[in-house]
């Protein structure tokens, strides 16, 4: 497990490493003159030149991504370009809402997909079957913008249940409950499918084990034998692909906090990208990557304590 354990970690860094350099590269790629930008186009070179400096922009990019990865091992993830801002203030303040938002979708596909996925497992080949099927490739293909959109006007201009924009006032738990209903439903809904299909394929193989036809054979009630014995070991794989979800659900926050006005790390790198803010989106992107990482990590790690086999996998 100690073997697993360290070269899981390493896999983790060397990943957070190769998405920083990818997303460094491709930013600077971007047309456009950060300086300009930042300054306004009265600056007089004397004083966009140095700027330049104090922002380390006018050197090499190798000589950049050497320093942005020089502080950000000593807990420095640069300032921001126009409030001079700690980026790592920043993004402090907006990432609980971002996980929020990711938990909460997460939930919502769990709450929904793996009761599907039972369901339509122990009704094989059934009408439920090709009726659960056929929501679950459903809800694959809708895009999660366009849920956001339906939801809004079902929910909130329609029925009026629910509110729609921002994340509700501080401290008010309930207020910021109401208003993360309609993004984290639109969000995970397009997971509940994966879960599911997940889930069924599992279940369907654990079924025809032979520890689950003695327990039959002891004349064990269905449902003790499906939930307790039989969803126990299908649940292992699914715990893998909601780590996985749960990077992706990262990726979808952005459209809902952008189409809910929500605060988030989505919105930021979304604003900083198109304000060519470096040392912002660098550092959003790191934590981002970093922390689907640790939630991937973790979910391995889970299923490697579980099950043993998977040890011998990496």
């Amino acid at each position: 497990m100690l073997i697993y354990f360290v070269k899981r970690i390493g896999l983790a860094i060397l990943i957070v490493f190769v998405a920083v350099f990818s997303l460094f590269v491709m930013l600077h790629a971007i047309p456009g003159d950060p300086v300009s930008i930042a300054l306004g186009p009265r600056a007089t070179p004397e004083i966009q030149a140095a700027y330049a400096a104090k922002m380390h922009l006018d050197k090499p990019l190798f000589t950049q991504l050497l320093i942005f990865f020089g502080n950000v091992l000593q807990g420095d993830l640069g300032t921001d370009v126009f409030s001079n801002r700690s980026v790592t203030t920043i993004l402090i303040e907006q990432l609980p809402y971002t996980i929020t938002l990711a938990v909460a979708s997460l939930g919502w596909a769990a709450l929904i997909g793996i009761p599907i996925g039972c369901l339509s497992a122990t009704r094989r080949g059934s009408w439920v079957d090709r009726l659960t099927g056929v929501v679950s490739i459903g809800t694959i293909a809708i895009p999660s913008f366009l849920v956001s959109i339906w939801a809004i006007l079902l929910f909130a201009i329609y029925l009026k249940l629910f509110p729609v924009i921002g994340a509700g006032d501080e401290g008010d738990i309930v207020d910021q409950a109401r208003h993360l209903v309609l993004p984290s439903f639109a969000v995970g809904l397009g997971w509940v499918g994966y879960l599911a299909r997940m889930v069924r394929a599992s279940m369907l193989e654990v079924m025809g084990e032979n520890y689950i036809r003695s327990a039959r054979a002891f004349g064990l009630p269905e449902r003790k034998i499906i939930y307790r014995y039989a969803l126990r070991v299908a649940i292992l794989p699914t715990i893998t692909l909601m780590g996985v979800g749960f990077g992706g659900l990262l990726s979808g926050t952005v459209f809902a906090e952008i189409i809910f006005a929500r605060p988030g790390i989505g919105k930021i790198i979304y604003d900083m990208v198109l304000n060519r803010n470096f040392p912002v989106v660098q550092g959003a992107v790191m934590v981002t990557v970093a922390l689907y990482v640790v939630v991937t990590l973790i979910s391995d790690l889970m299923v490697a304590y579980l099950d043993p086999r998977v040890r011998d996998t990496l």
